[in-house]
C-alpha cells in the first residue's frame, strides 16, 4: 500500500507549483528527466500534477520533485511547508522497510556501508530517498557516460579557447576541475555563455554528460545549474587544480636561480629550516622555508592559504615544490607560492 495519498499530494503540488516563478518552473522540468522533453510543451504545462505523477507514480514523483526542488533551489518554508510531510511520510516508510529487511553482517561491511554514509552525510539533503545523483568516483570508475547527473565543486577553470569547425565556424571551449568529497575531474564544456556562467569555487550539477575518447563533456544538451554546496577535502582541491594546469618543469636550484625573475619552476630537495611562524600582516601571511639539493640552496615563501601546507614540513623532510616562481631583490634570489604550488613529500 502506498504511503503517500495521491489527492493529497496532487493538491499540494498543484500549491508548489503556484509558488514557482517561470524559470524555477522551467528548471524544475529539466530535472525531471524521466518526462520525455518533447511532451513538456505549453499544452503539457496546463495539467502539470497530475502528468508529473502519471509519469512517476505517487511516491518517485515524490521523490523527484524533492530532489528538483532542492536544484531550484527553493527551501524556503512556503515550499517546504508543503512538500515535507510527504517526503517524512516515504522517509518513515523506508525506515520500516530496512528495519524488516535487517540482518547479520560482518565487520567489513559494516565499514563499507559506514563509508557510504559518510559520503551521503556531506550531499545536499535527499532524506534517504533515491539518488538522482553518482559520486565523481563512480563516475571515474564506470568510464561511461552517466545516466544520473554529479554533484560537485568548480575548484579551477580554464581559460575560454577556440576551434573551427569543418565548415569554418568558430566554436568555443573551457575546461573545469570539478570534485566532491570523493575524487575529481576533467570535464570539457562547450559554449562562450557558459563560460561567463560557470564560476569557480562555485558548487554545480552536471546533467547529460557525454564522453568520447578525450573524456566527458558538457554540450549544448547538457544541463548545469547551480546547486547546495558540498564537502570537498583539501587534497581533492589540490588535485583537482593539477587538473587543469600542469606541474612547472623540475630545476636544480642553481638552474633555478640563474632563471629570469618569475619564471615558473618546480625544486626537489631536503629542508633544511622551517620557520616556526607565520607571520601575519594586515592581508597577508607568509612562512619561510629552506631547502637544499645537491646543487645549492634556497629560500621558499609560502604566503596566504599555503602557509598551511608548512604545518607538517619538518627539517629532514625530502620534498618535491610545484608551480612557484622565482624572485629577486638585491642580488638574492628565492622562490615563492603561487596559487598553484603544492609541496609533497618524497
Amino acid at each position: 500500500m502506498s504511503a503517500i495519498s495521491e489527492r493529497e499530494w496532487k493538491r499540494a503540488l498543484t500549491s508548489i507549483l503556484e509558488e514557482l516563478e517561470k524559470q524555477q518552473l522551467t528548471k524544475m522540468l529539466d530535472c525531471l528527466e524521466t518526462i520525455p522533453q518533447s511532451q513538456k510543451t505549453g499544452r503539457f504545462r496546463e495539467n502539470l500534477p497530475r502528468k508529473i505523477i502519471q509519469h512517476y507514480g505517487p511516491e518517485e514523483s515524490v521523490s523527484a520533485v524533492n530532489a528538483a526542488i532542492d536544484q531550484i533551489p527553493r527551501r524556503d518554508s512556503v515550499v517546504q511547508d508543503l512538500l515535507r510531510p510527504f517526503v517524512d511520510k516515504l522517509k518513515n516508510k523506508q525506515e520500516k522497510e530496512n528495519k524488516g529487511k535487517k540482518r547479520k553482517r560482518d565487520p567489513d561491511e559494516e565499514e563499507e556501508r559506514s563509508a557510504a554514509d559518510q559520503q551521503k552525510s556531506c550531499r545536499p539533503d535527499t532524506d534517504g530517498l533515491a539518488r538522482t545523483w553518482i559520486f565523481i568516483r563512480e563516475l571515474r570508475s564506470s568510464g561511461e557516460p552517466p545516466e544520473k547527473a554529479i554533484v560537485g565543486k568548480v575548484v579551477k577553470k580554464s581559460g575560454l579557447r577556440s576551434f573551427q569547425t569543418k565548415k569554418k565556424a568558430k566554436r568555443f571551449f573551457f575546461y573545469v576541475a570539478v570534485a566532491d568529497e570523493t575524487a575529481s575531474v576533467k570535464v570539457m564544456v562547450y559554449g562562450k555563455k557558459r563560460y561567463e556562467e560557470i564560476k569557480e569555487e562555485n558548487f554545480y550539477t552536471f546533467r547529460k554528460l557525454i564522453k568520447d575518447e578525450k573524456g566527458f563533456k558538457v554540450i549544448e544538451q547538457s544541463k548545469v545549474s547551480q546547486t547546495s554546496s558540498v564537502q570537498v577535502p583539501e587534497e581533492l582541491e589540490m588535485e583537482a587544480r593539477e587538473l587543469i594546469y600542469s606541474e612547472s618543469p623540475v630545476y636544480t636550484i642553481a638552474k633555478a636561480k640563474l632563471s629570469a625573475e618569475k619564471t615558473a619552476v618546480s625544486v626537489e630537495g631536503t629542508v633544511t629550516e622551517v620557520d616556526p611562524e607565520v607571520r601575519r600582516a594586515k592581508t597577508t601571511m607568509r612562512q619561510h622555508f629552506r631547502m637544499k639539493d645537491d646543487t645549492d640552496s634556497i629560500r621558499i615563501c609560502m604566503w596566504d592559504e599555503n602557509t598551511n601546507q608548512c604545518k607538517d614540513l619538518a627539517v629532514g623532510d625530502v620534498v618535491k615544490v610545484t608551480n612557484v616562481k622565482t624572485e629577486h631583490y638585491h642580488g638574492t634570489v628565492s622562490l615563492s607560492s603561487t596559487g598553484f604550488t603544492r609541496i609533497h613529500k618524497v
